[in-house]
This record gives structure tokens, sequence and C-alpha cells, in this order.
């Protein structure tokens, strides 16, 4: 396994300052770069142990904390094993937060994101990949019809909402998307049901875009968390061989 580096850096946004994890092969070169967008538990050890697998991998990967709006991580306080059944206060804290990031506050951290990126000597030069988890699969989706000239592939697991009826729903970018992009939904997942996996389809499908949705049976919403109830391994083995294929193939 690839020796990996790994530091908190500060990136300066049009809003403020974001704390994030950037980690990288400890080999001092550059190498393609991962926009890695948290999941709503955010920022925390479990994210950095992803984020290290990946840059195990050959990749220079940032994770902001796309909260710090409201402060470094982590913005809330969470116990080590995370179980929104047994404490469901745990929610009544997050909602607030993951409620307050809007499309607009996204689209400008992102420019922010990918400009520090493109900063870095350890990120090789051109596109960088996305991915991103539960509310992160929606800024991924974003970030790529957004700066399609900056994103060569993006992956999302276990996303929500990633196609609602709503005017500013991420779908509706799709025209503007030229990565190739990957998605693992989970089939116990109420925040993306039957009818918005095919309304995304249909919404990619008609714009062009390559790419490949898959629904993991019997995974729960947070199959890749470690650190939750929602944690399924089996399903969790299958996103990494899905994003190491995405990436390989992309760089």
């Amino acid at each position: 396994m690839t020796a990996v580096e790994g530091t908190t850096v500060q990136i300066p946004t049009k809003d403020g300052v974001a704390d994030a994890y950037l980690v990288h092969p400890a080999d001092g070169r550059p190498h393609p770069g991962v926009l890695f967008y948290q999941d709503a538990y955010g920022l925390r050890p479990r994210l950095r142990e992803m984020a290290d697998r990946l840059a195990a991998e050959g990749y220079t990967v940032l994770v902001p904390n796309v909260f710090y709006r409201r402060g470094p991580a982590p913005v809330v306080e969470l116990p080590e094993f995370i179980d929104p059944g047994a404490d469901p206060s745990i929610w009544r804290r997050l909602g607030p937060l993951v409620g307050s990031l809007t499309p607009e506050q996204a689209e400008r951290d992102a420019d922010a994101f990918l400009d520090r990126m493109a900063a870095d000597p350890l990120v090789a030069d051109g596109p960088v990949a996305l991915v991103g988890y539960c509310m992160g699969a929606r800024l991924a989706l974003r970030t790529a019809a957004t700066h399609p000239d900056r994103v060569a592939a993006a992956a999302g697991f276990h996303g929500g909402n990633l196609a609602t009826e709503d005017p500013d729903s991420p779908h509706l970018g799709a025209g503007n998307i030229t990565a190739e992009l990957y998605f693992g939904h989970a089939d116990q997942d109420h925040s993306l049901p039957q009818e918005q996996i095919d309304r995304l389809e249909n919404a990619l499908t008609a714009a062009g875009v390559r790419h490949t949705a898959e629904v993991y049976p019997g995974a729960p919403h947070g199959y890749t968390q470690s650190d939750t109830s929602a944690y399924d391994a089996e399903a969790d083995e299958h996103h990494w061989r899905a994003l190491l294929d995405l990436l390989h193939r992309t760089f």
C-alpha cells in the first residue's frame, strides 16, 4: 500500500475560510485530484480514513468542511458510533446545517475548492474527479454541471434528493455535464425513491451524459459509513470497486 501524508488546510472562499483535509501519496509528486464531498455527518475520522484509502491508490484528495460557515469541523459533536435511531437528537442538530447550504453557496464553494486544487503542486494539471456521499452526491452532481470544464468524472453514493420536482433540483443541470458519472443508489433509501432514480436516469440519458447507475440490493442509506448503524460491508466494498474503476478509467 502506498504511503500517504495528510494535513489540515484552510481554503479562502467568498463567504469565509473553509477548513479541509488534504491527503496525497508521500512521494512528493503531483497526482490526479479528487474533490471529496462529505456526507451530512461532516468531516470526521471516517472520512479521513476513506480519503487516505483513495490517496493510497495514487490520488491527491481534498475533503472540505462544507459547513464551515457554522464553524470548523466538527461543527456538531457526534459519538464515535453514530446511530440516529438510538439518538434522534442527532438529526435534529444536523438537519438545519444540511438545509442551510444553498445551491448558490455550493457553487461559490466549488469555485474555491477547485481553485485550491488547481494551485496545489501536488495536484496534476487538468480536470479533477469528484466523489460525494449522501448530501455530497448532490454537491458532486451540481459541481459537475456548474464546472464542466474542470471535472472529468464524478461519483455519488447513497445520494438523496438528486432529482426532485423543485426548480433547483440537481438533475436539472444534466445538459451542462461533460464528465462521466457513476451512481451507487441504496435500495432502502427514503431520500431517493424509485421515481427520483428514474427521473435522474431520464435526464442524464436525454442529455447524452456518459453514466452508470446501480441500485445496491439490500443496502441502506449511508452504507459506506462504518462509524454508523447504516454500514453495509458488502455494499461498501462494491462502492470501492466501482469508484476506483471510474477513477482508473478516467486518469
